[in-house]
């Protein structure tokens, strides 16, 4: 699977994050083509700390020419929001070009009711934390464009199966 070896050190760390993005949409049941995974974590600062290390020991490095550890200033992404209309930190991996990981810098949902109705993907020995529908369908709610619009109502098409399958 793509993306193994990023989840498996998420999770052998004990990061706190959830998939949202299309890779999320995907593993809902939605296809949708993507070319990166989205991440949103969870901002605490030994978390994000973590995170950083993580992403750092996996090899990851940082698409913009900063230190990964600038990360963890919350003056740095409010500069980089503000000043750059950064929304997401980027990190690619020089050995996989294919892989890019997309951290928001700022969560604009919150993270712990995010992560309370996470929906959890096994592969293989560990699990794979992903927003639920709702969460994706208000994160896609505050974009404006056609592709965000589609997949929220392909999530709506599944939040209707799942219920009328629950019943």
């Amino acid at each position: 699977m793509l993306y193994e070896a990023l989840f498996r050190g998420l999770h052998g760390a004990h990061v706190r994050y959830v998939v949202v993005g299309a890779v999320a949409i995907n593993l809902h049941g939605v296809p949708r083509m993507t070319a990166d995974v989205d991440l949103m974590v969870d901002m605490a600062e030994s978390n994000l700390r973590t995170f950083v290390q993580t992403m750092t020991s996996l090899g990851y490095k940082p698409r913009a020419p900063v230190a990964a550890v600038e990360i963890l200033n919350p003056v740095k992404r409010r500069e980089w929001k503000e000043n750059k209309s950064m929304i997401v930190f980027t990190w690619l991996h020089p050995a996989r070009p294919y892989e890019e990981v997309d951290m928001l810098l700022e969560n604009p949902i919150h993270f712990e009711a995010a992560h309370a109705n996470r929906k959890e993907v096994s592969i293989g020995d560990f699990m794979i934390p992903l927003a639920g529908i709702p969460d994706l369908i208000a994160l896609k709610s505050l974009s404006d464009r056609q592709q965000d619009r589609s997949d929220i109502e392909a999530l709506r098409q599944i939040q209707r199966l799942t219920e009328e399958g629950s019943r």
